[in-house]
């Protein structure tokens, strides 16, 4: 019989919240809508009791007609890893991530299926979100009021900023054949990686791929000292971001303008190759002070030599495209405002990587 939606679900050492997320999974609305599912669990060397408690759900599982497929490793190989193994268990047609620690609200699954089976019409791939809310409320409020607030069009064009993806990873539910024809999950760094976001890129790049988030809050993302996002290294997620921003936008600019003549652009602009820093035509920024000093020098402390010069201008005398290097958000509106009243638009004059 085929099966509609596997909710997979990596763990390591989830002993505490395995009750509550299986729970979840078992008040699912989709139950009584003929819509079969699998829960398939990859145990990534777990040394607490996680392994002894699976086991414990097979009967209920069973009584309410749900496929239940699990497997392990005896030591830990990394979240992707773990992730490719659940995903191989599956079968379903519907990928529905669902990492331990977090909680699927009632609806989940049905909204997120029917929004799916509307998309998935001549060819295309879905990749949807959904919205979400922080467990303790008040985590990561930015973040979380940044990602609800993106539309249709901004999940494509806000994929380089620091956030991560535009899609949170916990809300993700995706056709079975992105796994199948377009990626799978890095499995080569076993930690520090960000494997969500690197996957995510691949699928922006496929042009099958439909991105969309369904309009409701359907997941509770805990935050919590054991989160594997806080083990990823911030400059492996600096170089993916950037490398993604080479790859699909700065090869196609002839020139272009860093919007930030402080850390961060300054920052920016040290990581690009000789190539892309000849095509920078000027920082642009809003403190007089920056302005005032007329040029940004690059100075090379082995040759004792200044190797580049670039003139420092108010952002309202700047041309596109242009590099945002200022944090969405922390101006009280006034970069958002400047935006719209320039009339650039963003992902063709304007991209941010704040």
């Amino acid at each position: 019989m085929s099966v509609d939606v596997a909710v997979i679900i990596p763990v390591k050492n989830g002993e505490v919240f395995i009750q509550e997320t299986f729970d979840a999974i078992l008040r699912q609305t989709s139950l009584s809508q003929n819509i079969t599912l699998e829960i398939c669990v990859y145990d990534d060397g777990s040394e607490d009791e996680t392994w002894r408690i699976l086991s414990t759900f097979t009967e209920k599982l069973d009584e309410r007609k749900i496929g239940f497929k699990r497997a392990r490793g005896l030591s830990s190989k990394g979240v992707g890893f773990a992730k490719n193994r659940a995903v191989e268990l599956s079968s379903a047609k519907y990928l529905c991530f669902c990492d331990v620690d977090d909680v699927s609200s009632p609806n989940r699954i049905l909204e997120q299926f029917n929004e799916a089976e509307n998309l998935a019409k001549d060819g295309r791939l879905v990749f949807l979100g959904s919205q979400f809310h922080r467990l303790p409320p008040g985590s990561t409020a930015r973040y979380t009021n940044w990602a609800n607030k993106l539309n249709d069009e901004e999940i494509k064009t806000q994929v380089y900023t620091s956030h991560g993806p535009t899609l949170v990873a916990p809300t993700w539910f995706i056709s079975r054949s992105i796994f199948e024809t377009v990626t799978k999950f890095n499995e080569e760094f076993p930690r520090g990686f960000p494997e969500d976001l690197d996957f995510f890129f691949a699928c922006l790049r496929d042009k099958r791929v439909i991105f969309k988030k369904v309009e409701s809050d359907l997941v509770m993302y805990r935050y919590h000292p054991g989160c594997a996002t806080l083990g990823v290294s911030e400059s492996a997620i600096w170089d993916l971001r950037l490398g993604e921003l080479r790859r699909r936008v700065l090869c196609n600019w002839d020139q272009f303008t860093v919007w930030s003549a402080g850390k961060q652009g300054k920052r920016f602009y040290k990581s690009l190759s000789g190539n892309e820093r000849s095509k920078v035509t000027a920082f642009c920024d809003v403190d007089n002070r920056k302005i005032q000093r007329g040029w940004h020098e690059e100075f090379d402390t082995e040759t004792r030599k200044i190797t580049s010069r670039v003139p420092i201008i108010h952002v309202k005398e700047a041309h596109p495209p242009l590099v945002v290097c200022v944090k969405l958000d922390l101006t009280d509106g006034d970069l958002e405002n400047l935006v719209l009243e320039s009339g650039w638009i963003e992902g063709r004059d304007i991209v941010f990587f704040g």
